[in-house]
C-alpha cells in the first residue's frame, strides 16, 4: 500500500494519512471509551450509594428507621426509603431472620446476610447477580432494636449501562461529526501543501526545457519556501552560465579562428612563393607560434572538461614538495620575462596531492603572474595552524571590481578583456584538493592571489 501511495498526488496522500490517523483514533475510543466508563460509573454508583447512606445515617437513625418503617408496613417502607434518591435500601438484623423487602430471591438475601455478618470494616462495597441482572451494594453496620443491624443499599446495573450507552452515544455522534467536518479541512490543508509544490514541479520542468524567464516567487518562508528561493538561485546561476557560455562560445571560435586563418592565410603565400615576413624562417616561425597558441587554446579545453570528470573520482595523492615545484616553474617560465624582479619566500613545504595537476595549478598563476606584472612579482608559503598559505603577487595593474568576484568562473572573460581558461582550471583543481583560491587588489600596488590548502 505505501509503495502504491507514493504515486499517487501527494495532496491524496496527505489526506490519507490524515483520515487514517483520524480513523485509527477513532475505532482505539470506541473499544477503549466503553470500559473506562464503565469502570467510571461502576466507581460513580459506589459513591451514589455511599451518599445515600450517608444522607439517611445523617437523617435518621437506625432505630428511628426501624420504627419509620415498621408503622409503615412492608410496602411503604419500601417506598420511603427508595425515594431517597435513586438508592435503594432494605436492613438485615443480626440476629433476626426478618429482612426488608420481600422481593429479593432468598438465596441473594443469604449471601448478602452473611456477607453482612462476616465483613471486617463497619462498610463495605459488593456486587452480586439477581438472576441475569447485575446488582452493586453497599452494607453499613449500623444499630437498631438494642441489636446489630446492616443497612444495605443498592443499585441496579441497568443504571450504569444507561448512563454509558447515553454518553457513549454522544459521544460518538460528536467523534463522527468531527471525523466526518476533519476531512474538509484535510482535504483543503492537503491542496494548500501540495500546491507550491505542484507549482515547483512545473517550473523545475521549464528549467529542464531551458525556459529560464519566469522568476520563481513563494511568498513564504518555511521549507517549501527554501526550496523555491534554491530554485530561483539556480535559475539565475542557469542564466548566467548560458550567458558566459555563450560570451566563451564567442570568444573560443575567434581564438581558434584567428590563428587558423593565419597559418592557412600564410600557409597559402609561402605555397605562392611569398614570404609576409621577409623570409621562410621568419614567415614559418609565425605560423609555428600560432599553432602553439592554438594547441594551448585546444589543451586548456580538454584540461577543463577532464576536470569536470575527476570530480566524480578520487583522486590519487602523493606527498610532494610544493616550494621545490614552484621552484621548477619559475626556472622554465622566467626566461619569458627577464625584466622581472623575483622575490621568493619558499620554505620547505610538503603537501598531499596530485603533483602533476598542482603544476598545473602554478603554471597557470605564474603565467597571469608574468603576463600582468610590470617588474615584479613575489611568492611566499607560511603554515599557518593546519593551512598552508601560498600568495603570488604582482605589481601589475589592479582587477576591475565588477570583475574580481567572477575571476575564477568559466565561460567568462579575464579582467582587461583578456579570455582564457587558465584561472578557471586552477580553482578547479585546488577546490578538487580541498583548497580554496581568492584575489585582492593591493591598497598600495598591484594584486595579489591567494591560495588556502589543507595539509592533511
Amino acid at each position: 500500500m505505501i509503495n502504491k501511495m507514493k504515486n499517487w498526488p501527494l495532496s491524496i496522500q496527505i489526506w490519507i494519512v490524515f483520515a487514517t490517523i483520524t480513523l485509527g483514533i477513532s475505532l482505539i475510543l470506541s473499544f477503549i471509551l466503553p470500559l473506562t466508563l464503565k469502570d467510571f460509573f461502576t466507581n460513580e454508583i459506589y459513591i451514589t450509594i455511599e451518599s445515600a447512606q450517608t444522607l439517611l445515617f445523617n437523617q435518621y437513625d437506625l432505630r428511628s428507621i426501624m420504627d419509620l418503617l415498621e408503622s409503615q408496613g412492608p410496602e411503604k417502607s419500601r417506598q420511603t426509603l427508595e425515594n431517597i434518591r435513586t438508592v435503594n435500601h432494605f436492613i438485615v438484623y443480626e440476629d433476626s431472620p426478618i429482612i426488608f423487602p420481600y422481593t429479593f430471591p432468598l438465596d441473594f438475601l443469604n449471601e448478602v446476610r452473611n456477607q453482612a455478618l462476616t465483613q471486617k470494616n463497619n462498610s463495605e462495597r459488593y456486587s452480586g447477580k439477581v438472576g441475569t441482572e447485575k446488582i452493586f451494594y453497599v452494607i453499613t453496620k449500623g444499630k437498631a432494636l438494642n441489636q446489630n443491624a446492616y443497612l444495605v443499599s443498592y443499585m441496579w446495573d441497568s443504571y450504569r449501562e444507561d448512563l454509558v450507552q447515553t454518553l457513549f452515544r454522544k459521544l460518538a455522534i460528536a467523534m463522527f461529526l468531527v471525523f466526518i467536518l476533519s476531512w474538509i479541512p484535510a482535504i483543503l490543508l492537503a491542496r494548500h501543501l501540495s500546491s507550491p509544490l505542484v507549482s515547483l514541479e512545473k517550473r523545475v520542468g521549464k528549467l529542464a526545457n531551458n525556459e529560464w524567464d519566469e522568476p520563481v516567487e513563494l511568498d513564504r518562508s518555511d521549507e517549501i519556501g527554501k526550496l523555491g528561493e534554491s530554485i530561483e538561485r539556480l535559475r539565475n546561476q542557469l542564466i548566467y552560465q548560458q550567458e558566459m557560455q555563450q560570451s566563451f562560445l564567442q570568444h573560443v571560435s575567434h581564438e581558434l579562428k584567428t590563428p587558423v586563418m593565419v597559418i592557412r592565410s600564410f600557409s597559402q603565400a609561402i605555397r605562392d612563393g611569398i614570404y609576409p615576413k621577409g623570409d621562410l624562417n621568419c614567415s614559418v616561425k609565425v605560423i609555428d607560434e600560432e599553432a602553439e597558441r592554438l594547441e594551448k587554446r585546444i589543451r586548456n579545453l580538454l584540461y577543463i572538461t577532464k576536470l569536470d570528470y575527476l570530480n566524480n573520482y578520487n583522486i590519487l595523492y602523493a606527498i610532494f614538495s610544493l616550494d621545490e615545484l614552484i621552484k621548477d616553474v619559475i626556472d622554465r617560465l622566467s626566461w619569458s620575462r627577464t625584466d622581472i624582479d623575483w622575490r621568493l619566500d619558499l620554505p620547505p613545504t610538503n603537501i598531499k596531492g596530485d603533483v602533476e595537476q598542482w603544476r598545473v595549478v602554478v603554471e597557470n598563476l605564474l603565467d597571469n603572474q608574468i603576463r600582468y606584472a610590470k617588474n615584479s612579482i613575489s611568492i611566499s608559503l607560511k603554515n599557518i595552524d593546519d593551512k598552508v598559505l601560498l600568495r603570488f603577487w604582482n605589481n601589475g595593474p589592479n582587477i576591475e571590481p565588477e570583475t574580481l568576484n567572477s575571476l575564477f568562473t568559466k565561460f567568462n572573460k579575464g579582467y582587461k578583456g583578456e579570455f582564457g581558461l587558465g584561472l578557471a582550471i586552477a580553482q578547479r583543481i585546488i577546490t578538487l584538493h580541498g583548497g580554496k583560491i581568492w584575489a585582492e587588489n593591493e591598497k598600495e600596488e598591484g594584486v595579489s592571489f591567494y591560495v588556502e590548502i589543507p595539509m592533511d
